[in-house]
Formats: structure tokens, sequence, C-alpha cells
């Protein structure tokens, strides 16, 4: 390891908000520092749901204009994102056109069409991937479906990561991790899977090329350079473009017998594997097999995450109650335990806007009772949530037949100590937070790997033990819980499979 000071920079996209972190790793240490945050901004645009790329790529220039302005001598820049939303390359070079957000509604409509046309026992054995109605390969049905033009004009499409690594100059390539995600990546082969890309009617001549975590993919073009004052020697690198994949890499675990729960806006709850679980167990277990750094698989499920937190907040400002996310956390904590469980597996929790009424109508639909404050509406999702990833490890433990003990917890949503505490109580494990910015770790992390500063996986974790806090949440036993296992067990079984 380099005995000098190397400075890299994480462009981390989430799909509430991004981030420009600096980091700067010195003798086994990093240390890290927010430079720039803004919106990700999604909105209604030309007839669907879709990202602002003009937005993005003037943020990211932005804070990354803030690292020029201070002379530092950037090594390094990557960027990561959320998964499955792609970017279309115009073949004459203009600008690329807005993609769609996966929380448009035209990805519901399409996708038992697709299912039916291809068959679920074919997608699953070609990508391992758990069948979620807004993966790419749903996305690529509804561009031809529709007849999209960006299709016949582009050259090739990139996940939203992976594109801005190409608009700072890298070259254009899809790295495996943001890959895996698009229900066209074939684990086993480690090669897109082009049959299923044919059959929804998309040439597979629009496929990137892909290129394991840590790949240079070339210095920040002139333009990039005159823009933000970095260096002209500073290279863009592939770390782990998709975010859970960069947050999985910086989990700081040791040995075996560990999951990992990529908290934020999306919960991604699995553990780590040497090969994928492609087999009729795992398909039934609705488990999917994401690629992480080093190719190693990541045998995950997403749940609806903090989303539901961040509806409900939003829905309460709407009505005139504008308050932080620590002021709603303190009135959940308040509101009496365990009244109104949710089924967070449900796709219906997907769509934005109204998540207050929508909440109420599933109690209604359910037996329960409605939640008759904010404080216990919220406490709803954050129960339901540590009850969903009980089920989530037990799940995943009768498929592997490994016993997890312990729960580490990154992402922005391991600051929530309330939800870790519930996740340490529903699931009777041990759990450690930390650390928050996992995502934006990793992504850095890999990027030092990825130019030679670091040898291994081992070393990338050793070092996040050394550099970050960490906290333990034990298990507090509650009668409580237990028969809130059963109930929600219940309703699992009647409306969410």
């Amino acid at each position: 390891m380099s005995a000098k000071s190397t400075h890299h920079a994480a462009v981390d996209l989430g799909a509430e908000s991004g981030r420009i972190i600096l980091g700067t790793l010195t003798e086994g240490r990093l240390s890290i520092e927010e430079i720039h945050r803004f919106s990700s901004q999604m909105r209604e645009k030309d007839g669907g749901l879709k990202w602002d790329l003009r937005h993005l790529e003037a943020e990211i220039l932005a804070g990354l204009k803030k690292i020029g302005d201070r002379k530092i001598a950037l090594e390094s820049v990557s960027c990561d994102s959320w998964g499955v939303d792609i970017v279309y390359l115009p073949k004459d070079g203009s600008p690329a056109k807005d993609p769609f957000c996966y929380r448009d509604g035209r990805n519901e409509r399409i996708f038992p069409k697709v299912v039916e046309k291809i068959g679920k026992k074919k997608i699953f054995s070609r990508t391992g991937l758990q069948f979620m109605p807004f993966n790419t390969l749903y996305q690529l049905a509804a561009d031809a479906e529709s007849g999209r033009v960006e299709v016949g004009q582009s050259s090739t499409f990139l996940p939203v990561a992976d594109y801005l690594n190409y608009f700072l100059g890298g070259r254009p390539a899809g790295e495996v991790s943001l890959a895996s995600t698009t229900q066209f990546y074939d684990p086993k082969s480690r090669k897109w899977a082009e049959d299923l890309v044919q059959e929804v009617g998309i040439s597979a001549s629009l496929l990137p090329e892909v290129v394991p975590s840590g790949t240079v993919l070339g210095k920040i073009s002139k333009k990039t350079a005159q823009a933000t004052g970095l260096p002209d020697s500073c290279q863009v690198v592939a770390s782990c473009s998709h975010d859970t994949g960069a947050s999985v890499a910086a989990v700081p675990a040791e040995g075996k017998g560990w999951a990992y729960l990529s908290s934020g806006t999306w919960s991604l709850l699995g553990v780590e594997s040497p090969k994928p679980w492609m087999t009729p167990a795992c398909a039934e277990a609705e488990l999917t097999n994401e690629v992480g750094f080093g190719h190693s698989i990541r045998l995950l499920k997403n749940i609806a995450g903090l989303w539901l937190v961040q509806e409900c907040r939003r829905d309460f400002a709407k009505q005139g109650r504008e308050m932080d996310y620590g002021t709603i956390t303190r009135m959940a904590s308040e509101a009496a335990p365990l009244v109104t469980l949710l089924d967070p597996f449900l796709t219906a929790w997907n769509a934005p806007g109204e998540m207050g009424r929508r909440i109420a109508d599933y109690a209604k639909a359910t037996g329960q009772l409605v939640p008759t404050s904010d404080g216990a509406m919220v406490r709803a999702c954050l129960e339901s949530l540590a009850l969903a990833y009980r089920e989530c490890l037990e799940s995943i433990e009768k498929v592997t037949g490994e016993k997890i003990k312990t729960l580490h917890i990154v992402g922005g949503g391991s600051q929530n100590k309330l939800l870790n505490q519930m996740a340490a109580d529903a699931t009777g494990r041990t759990v450690v937070s930390g650390p928050i910015e996992g995502t934006a770790i990793g992504n850095l992390l890999i990027q030092a790997y990825g130019l030679g500063h670091l040898k291994s996986h081992q070393e990338i974790r050793n070092i996040v033990r050394d550099s970050f806090p960490i906290e333990l949440f034990q298990p507090l036993s509650n009668p409580l819980w237990k028969e809130a296992w059963k109930r929600f067990q219940t309703l699992r079984s009647t409306k969410g499979k």
C-alpha cells in the first residue's frame, strides 16, 4: 500500500439525492468529506416519469468543480447509482435523452406479457434474478412495444451510473454489478443473455461491453477537465457502479455467518456467496443473484425499504406538516408497538404519492386498525420492515443451508437506531450498524484497488473497520414480536404471494 495520500471522488447517486464524496486514503485509513449534495429529480416529462439527465450532469460537474477549485490532485472519479434504468447513446453524438424512471407505470403493464411469452423458468435459469416489474428486461420490452425512437437511433445503451462515467470521459462500458440488475445478464457464463433481449424485440447489438469492478475506463475528457479544473490525468474508474454492490463491498465483516442489509430507499438484504444459486428453491424464495466485487454473488432480496417512510413524510408535508426524519422517528418511537403491520414485499408500494391513504386502505382491507397518528403510521412501516428482514434471513438460510448470526446494516438507513433495534428484536440476531456512507466508501476503495493502491477485498474491508465507527444492537426479548411474527406470516400468505 502506498504511504502517500491518494485522493478519489465518489459520485454517489441515490433515488432521492446524489452526493459527491471526496476520499483521502493514507496509510491504511480512509477519510471522507461530503463536497456537494443535490436532489436526484424524477419528473413527469414527454409522457412518462423520467430522470432529468442534464440536471444530474450539471450537478456532478458543479460538485467536481468544488474539488478542482481546491487544487486537489484527484487521481480518480467513479459514479454509482441505483440499478435497472438505462440511457440510450445516440449514434449521431447528440446529447442523450432523459431515461425512464423505474417507477413509471409502463413496467407494470408490460411485465406479465413478457413473463408469459418467455416463461419464468427460462428467465430465472438464465439470469438468477428476482422478478421485479421494473427490471431492465421489461423496460426494454416497453421501449420495443411503444416504438421508442431512441432504440433505432442509438449505438448502445448504458445503465445510469455507467452512462455518467462515460459522460465524464470514460469509454462506454457496463460494469458487471449494474449489468447484473438488468435480468439479462447470465452470472454463470459471465455474459449477456442475448436471447432474452432479442425475445423482447431489441437487437443484441445495443448491448455494451461488460467490465469487472475496478476497471479503469480512461482519463476524464478535456471538456470535464475544463469544466471542473481537475487534473487531466484524473482517471474514470468503474468501481461497483451499482450502489448496493459498492456498499456490500464496504461491509466491515469478518469470517462467516453474516448477512448485510443495505438500508436506504430500498432495503436490500442478503449474503455474499462465491457462486450463484440458480435453483428452484431460490426462485421459490424470490431471491436474486446480483454480482458484487470480484464477481462474488450477492444472494439477496429487494424490500420496499425506507421509501415507505420517505413517502409518508412527503404526504405529511403536503398536508402542512413539514418534519425532518429525526422528528418523524421520535414520533414513531413514542407510538404504541406492533399494532398495524404491512407487507413490504408488495409491489403496490412502489408507486409514488398518497402513502398515508394507501397504508390506511391496506389496514382496512386486512382487518387491522388504521394508524391514527403520523407516528403510528411510520412505526407500522418500520416494524413491518424489521419483520420482513426476519423472513428474508430465514429464507436465505433455507436456500443455502448456512446459519446467519449477525446482520450488518450499512448505508443511510443505518442511522435509524429505532429501526436497527427493531431489526435485532424481530430477527433475534446481533445487528452491527455502519458505516453510514457505505456506498461511497465502497466506491472510493474500489477505485483505489483499480489503480493498484490496494491489493484485495480483505484489505478493503480492513480499511473500513479501521476507519469508521460501528454500533452494536443486541436483541431484546419481547413476546409482542413473537405474536407479531405470526400475524405477519398470515398477511404474507394471504396477500403477498
